[in-house]
Order: C-alpha cells, then sequence, then structure tokens
C-alpha cells in the first residue's frame, strides 16, 4: 500500500513537473523576438498619431478599417499595415500603440510616431495640414527615452543595453516627393533643387536624424526606399505618358534618393555609426514586383483603388462611408495612395524573411532580430 501510493504520488510528481516544464516552455516561445519595435514614418504606418489633429491626413472614419479586428483605428488600409504585419512576426502579442495615447510601462514595448503626411523636411505635407514631420518623431522619441529611464532606476547603461536590443523602423521620403517637390503649386523646392540636389539635400537631413536616433540609443535600424510613386493611383489618374503606364519622371526622381540611402546603409554599418546594423528594404523593387506579378500573387487590379474617386479611383481618395470594392484581396491599392492589406502582409513577409538581397539587403529582419 505504502509503495503503490508513493508510485502514485511519484507519477503525479511527474505529471504535474512535465506540464510546467511544457508550460514555460510555451510561454517563452510566445516571447517577442526583440524586447521592443519603435516605428517612425507617414501614413504607410500611422495607426492613429493624426486623429486628433487639424489636418486632411486622417483616416479614422469608414470605410478604413473595414478588415481590422479593432474597426477604425487610423491607419490609412482596409486592415493591417506593414509593420502591424511585422510586428506579428517578431512575435508581439499585440500591435505597437501610437504616440499619442502611450504612457507609463507601455512605452518599453515599442511606440508607434508614425504621422499621415510626414516627410523628411519639416514644410513636407503642409498642404494637408498638420502633422509629425520626422524631426518631431525623432524629438518625440527623445522625450520617450526620458520617460523609459525611471524604469532603469536611471542607469543609463542598461537602459542603452535594452535599446540596442530593440528594432527600429523608419519609412519616410515618399511625402518629401508627392507632396513636396513633384507639387510646384504649392511648393518651390522643384525650381530651387534638380532631381539630384534634392535627393542629396535630402539624404543629408535624413542621415543627421538616424545618427540622432542612434544617439540616442537606437543599433539595429530598418529604413525603407521610396516605392514607385510614378504608378499609384493617384498619379495614374492625372498622368497622360507617352506609351508608359507610369510617370517615370517621379519614379526617375526617387530612384535617385534611393540609390543613396543604400549607400547611406553601407556607409552606417561600415563604421560611421559603431555597433550600429542598418537594414535597407528595397520597397521601390518590392513593389514593383507585386505589380509585374500580379496574378501570381493573386491580384486582379493593379492601378485602381478599392476606394475612391474619379479616373483610377484616384482623383480622390476614399471618402466618409463610401462603399469600398467587394473584394479587397484582388487589389494592390486600397486607396489613391496606399495598399491593401494583403499587399502589405507581402511586403512585410518579404522585409521580414526573404534571402534576396533585392528585397532586404544586407540581412533581412528576422536575422536582425537574431543579431
Amino acid at each position: 500500500m505504502m509503495v503503490g501510493s508513493f508510485s502514485e504520488s511519484a507519477a503525479l510528481s511527474l505529471v504535474l513537473t512535465f506540464l510546467w516544464l511544457t508550460a514555460r516552455v510555451s510561454s517563452q516561445s510566445q516571447q517577442p523576438q526583440v524586447p521592443c519595435f519603435f516605428i517612425f514614418g507617414d501614413s504607410l504606418v500611422d495607426n492613429g498619431n493624426n486623429n486628433g489633429i487639424l489636418t486632411l491626413a486622417r483616416a479614422n472614419y469608414m470605410p478604413y478599417g473595414i478588415d481590422f479586428p479593432q474597426g477604425i483605428t487610423g491607419r490609412f488600409t482596409n486592415g493591417k499595415t506593414f509593420v502591424d504585419v511585422l510586428a506579428q512576426l517578431l512575435g508581439f502579442q499585440n500591435y505597437i500603440p501610437p504616440y499619442s495615447r502611450t504612457r507609463g510601462s507601455a512605452l518599453l514595448r515599442g511606440v508607434n510616431y508614425a504621422s499621415g503626411a510626414a516627410g523628411i523636411r519639416d514644410e513636407t505635407g503642409n498642404n494637408l495640414g498638420d502633422h509629425m514631420s520626422m524631426n518631431r518623431q525623432v524629438s518625440n522619441f527623445a522625450t520617450t527615452v526620458q520617460q523609459m529611464r525611471r524604469f532603469f532606476r536611471r542607469d543609463t547603461n542598461a537602459m542603452n543595453n535594452y535599446l540596442s536590443k530593440c528594432i527600429f523602423y523608419s519609412g519616410l521620403g515618399s511625402n518629401d516627393y508627392l507632396n513636396n517637390y513633384f507639387m510646384p503649386d504649392f511648393y518651390t523646392t522643384s525650381s530651387q533643387y534638380t532631381p539630384r540636389a534634392f535627393a542629396a539635400a535630402l539624404l543629408q537631413d535624413y542621415s543627421r536624424q538616424l545618427t540622432t536616433l542612434y544617439q540616442l540609443g537606437a543599433r539595429k535600424v530598418v529604413v525603407t526606399a521610396v516605392g514607385q510613386i510614378g504608378c499609384i493611383p493617384y498619379e495614374l489618374a492625372r498622368y497622360n505618358g507617352n506609351g508608359s503606364r507610369c510617370n517615370e519622371q517621379i519614379n526617375n526622381g526617387i530612384a535617385i534618393f534611393n540609390s543613396g540611402l543604400r549607400k547611406m546603409v553601407d556607409r552606417f554599418n561600415t563604421g560611421q555609426l559603431r555597433g550600429a546594423k542598418f537594414v535597407y528594404l528595397d520597397t521601390y523593387k518590392s513593389t514593383k514586383d507585386l505589380v509585374s506579378n500580379a496574378a501570381a500573387y493573386g491580384f486582379q487590379v493593379i492601378d485602381k483603388g478599392c476606394c475612391g474617386v474619379g479616373r483610377n479611383n484616384g482623383q480622390i481618395t476614399c471618402l466618409p462611408l463610401q462603399e469600398p470594392c467587394d473584394d479587397r484581396r484582388k487589389y494592390i491599392f486600397w486607396d489613391a495612395f496606399h495598399p491593401t492589406e494583403v499587399a502589405n502582409v507581402i511586403l512585410a513577409r518579404k522585409a521580414y524573411g526573404s534571402r534576396s538581397k533585392n528585397d532586404a539587403y544586407p540581412i533581412n529582419i528576422q536575422q536582425l532580430a537574431r543579431l
């Protein structure tokens, strides 16, 4: 009897130990690959920072968010943004919250500072109203760093060590072309700069901004190229090309900036910013691939927004309570400017796991997280 009760007790103990170990391994496997994720950018990744400011660059109305679990949030698409998908791939259980409503210990997991209409230059996007330019976003991150210090008992080394493990994403430049250089009725930059000189001026400002992030603790940084703006519905609705589907004048100007950005990443990675690792996402090539191989990705409509007005559904972007297309999975573009959730998922998966340097250079985001 004593032997029997011992064996039963031992068996029960073994079962409980096994369950505890299984639960522990399971909880460890659910931990994100990096402790935090900080996001800087424009409407491609804004998730609500523009909701409470005076601007036309807002998306906190239906049908935006029609396919998003939380509904209307201020995301400029029907569902998840590029960085929402990246956060999931990195193992975060929740989406990274917007700066406008993130306080306290939640800062430790990461913050999204992105703002619709934002650019590298401060005046970019002023035609649409207020926004947080990249300079303001970097300043907001500096404020966050000060607020985070108390969680590390003001131990700067401990906080810097923590931040060095986080991933920083920066996607700027689109509006500097769309809502600045190629908008001569509102801005004078196209008369002041050649395309090459403008790209050089942008890169000089951007280098300073990224260096400031480095000085504030960023070590694992992802930067994105500017996509094919000359091929978005907004531009197609305004373009009458000679045998060309897209506005190649715009695309050619962007290509100069992208080439310079990749070279900047090389300089940062070869000693200019000691201890940092930068990844360049070639969004230009990735978006071009989506269009060129649309059928293989399941897309049927490559030149129209799912929601919008006029030619290419791009003359006016998606209006409040407007009825969007029925099957968003068939469209690359959600509105006049922004990709659908399906397109964002494809682009994010490439950035995260692609082995091709045409997508992510010199390594992908999964590899960056493991460093």
